[in-house]
């Protein structure tokens, strides 16, 4: 056992992250996994976006950094451009000063890119975006058209108040949905259409209120209906109205919801791996939304990955990656940040189709510098090994009296975001004395130029009465800032949005985008694993909430032995049935 450098908890480094790490060529870590996340979570400002100017044109852009940012902030189109050279601002190696010291004042000296969009057309409030086109406030999103509010979304289109969705259209306030169409609240679901407020279905048509079915049409509160009586119970709900729906969305999180049959991990085709959210994956341990990778520990939101290790966010096509934040398509890198189509790079951030870089920021197509300053090959490789060395014999050590040698990621002080500001306040949420006593950065809140013109309850309730100048007002939050949200407090309806509600025929919300945001994350399972045992005991489920519908292997009225690590803590009241058992009750 090791204790965190930082948080002090004892945590295991198993016998195959140490063989990883000696595969990796970099020391056994000194945090634990969580606050390593949590230190990566720290430097990915996704949402807080700002009115800037850009540097270098002047012209008015949006911004990730605010203007108190010690950073020169380029627009999209000047960052990009070949009218600066990012090595220009390259430094000799000083052997005088701790190197993360250095990379300190390079990061600050070196122009930012506004926000990180890629290919994004008639899309300019968008972040870590690639591609989109007509979209507004989607964040971490590639090839989504005329959608809105979303989170985590790949090819797909029409889709507003979403998370992690693929291939579909026309969805609203979904969450995990692949190939489906025209369809609310759908959870966990997959090629679905036409149905409304589905948990965990799959090929379902014609569907409302429900959870756990396959291939099933007419079905209403799990109860099969012909489609004469089925669209007759529809019908009697009215979900154009702002009462109705909240009425039915209670009804599906309070009694739906909890009632579903869980299985121990949501995923499919797994073998020796352990987490949530994993697809079609070998060998991954400890990870969370990964798919299709092997050989792997520690990761989170990743995709195609082979022998990573503390790999996050949007790695996908990555192999022998440690210790990384938002880096695509690469091999070899270790603590980097936000770079893409990489090979050997490591201690660099933003940085694009490069190798054989150090401690670098904002190069592209460059091969074999640190600190931005051009070498040669052999001159390259002469001196990294020295740099190296000089790490650990003159360590950085932050305020809080954490040390820094080669082998661990940015210090939290070096983070260019408050703490408030990125996505680890909406995993790992902190009060202000908690971020400050951890040795982060927090934002005090902005003050409001705006004011609202309309309360939120004085809305109308239908959206069938809801008037064309409604565009024009500013609406209050419900929230009122008096939440921990991230709240506007006040937000406005755009056209395409009233257009893409009047069609779902759904009511207009009452919640900033932000909130909306935060009210999905809390229906999301944590990051953490607990080790439990199946709860099927023979009949049903060993609390008599669950009946089962089929005879099990372990037979009778014998509770199954069978042994897992879920996210589903054991507190919690939902009925957890291993893979045998969940397989069972599906047929």
């Amino acid at each position: 056992m090791t204790k965190c450098q930082n948080c002090a908890q004892e945590f295991d480094v198993s016998p195959d992250d140490e063989n990883l790490c000696k595969k990796l060529e970099v020391p056994a870590p000194t945090w634990c996994p969580k606050c390593r996340l949590q230190r990566k979570m720290s430097r990915r400002n996704e949402r807080s976006l700002y009115k800037a100017t850009c540097a270098k044109c002047s012209k008015e852009t949006i911004s990730m950094y605010d203007k108190n940012s010690p950073y020169a902030v380029y627009c999209r189109e000047c960052w990009w451009s070949d009218a600066w050279d990012p090595t220009s601002y390259g430094k000799d190696y000083d052997f005088s000063q701790s190197f993360f010291e250095q990379f300190k004042d390079l990061s600050r000296e070196v122009p930012r890119a506004a926000l990180l969009q890629k290919g994004d057309i008639e899309s300019p409030y968008t972040n870590y975006t690639d591609h989109n086109k007509n979209s507004y406030l989607i964040f971490n999103c590639g090839f989504l058209e005329d959608s809105m509010y979303n989170r985590w979304g790949v090819s797909s289109k029409n889709i507003v108040d979403t998370f992690s969705i693929f291939d579909s259209e026309l969805l609203y306030e979904s969450q995990e949905v692949k190939n489906s169409h025209k369809s609310i609240y759908l959870i966990l679901s997959e090629s679905c259409m036409n149905s409304s407020f589905l948990y965990n279905c799959h090929g379902c048509q014609d569907c409302f209120l429900s959870s756990n079915l396959k291939n099933k049409k007419y079905c209403f509160k799990n109860v099969q209906y012909s489609k004469e009586d089925y669209e007759k119970k529809v019908s009697e709900i009215d979900l154009g109205s702002y009462e109705d729906f909240q009425k039915t969305l209670r009804e599906f999180r309070e009694e739906i919801i909890p009632n579903a049959l869980r299985k121990y991990v949501i995923g499919n085709k797994l073998t020796d791996s352990t987490g949530d959210y994993l697809f079609q994956c070998k060998n991954v341990r400890d990870s969370f939304h990964v798919s299709e990778s092997e050989d792997s520990r520690h990761c989170v939101d990743c995709a195609n990955l082979k022998n990573c290790m503390d790999a996050y966010e949007s790695a996908f096509n990555c192999e022998l990656q440690y210790d990384c934040h938002g880096c695509n398509r690469t091999s070899r890198s270790k603590f980097a940040s936000s770079s893409y189509d990489d090979f050997d790079i490591e201690y660099s951030e933003f940085c694009h189709n490069s190798h054989h870089l150090f401690g670098c920021v904002g190069l592209r197509s460059k091969e074999y510098c640190i600190l931005n300053q051009q070498y040669t090959k052999e001159e390259y490789e002469e001196l990294l090994p020295r740099i190296k060395k000089h790490m650990s014999d003159m360590p950085y050590t932050d305020q809080k009296g954490r040390i820094y040698k080669y082998g661990e990621f940015f210090p939290p002080e070096l983070s260019p975001f408050a703490y408030n500001e990125t996505l680890a306040q909406e995993y790992f949420p902190l009060a202000k004395k908690e971020v400050e006593a951890q040795g982060y950065k927090w934002k005090e809140s902005d003050t409001k130029t705006h004011s609202a013109t309309i309360s939120p309850d004085k809305l109308p309730d239908n959206i069938k009465d809801v008037e064309d100048g409604i565009t024009k007002e500013v609406i209050g939050c419900k929230h009122a800032g008096e939440c921990n949200h991230q709240c506007t407090t006040a937000f406005k309806i755009i056209p395409a949005e009233l257009q893409f509600y009047r069609h779902m025929g759904v009511p207009l919300p009452r919640l900033c985008p932000n909130c909306r945001h935060y009210e999905r994350l809390s229906q999301r399972n944590p990051l953490k694993l607990w080790k439990r045992q199946c709860m099927c005991a023979g009949t049903g489920s060993e609390d008599r909430s669950y009946k089962n519908a089929a005879s099990h292997e372990h037979h009778g009225k014998n509770p199954c032995p069978n042994e897992f690590e879920t996210s589903y803590a054991p507190e919690r009241p939902e009925t957890v049935y291993c893979e045998e058992c969940y397989k069972q009750e599906m047929v």
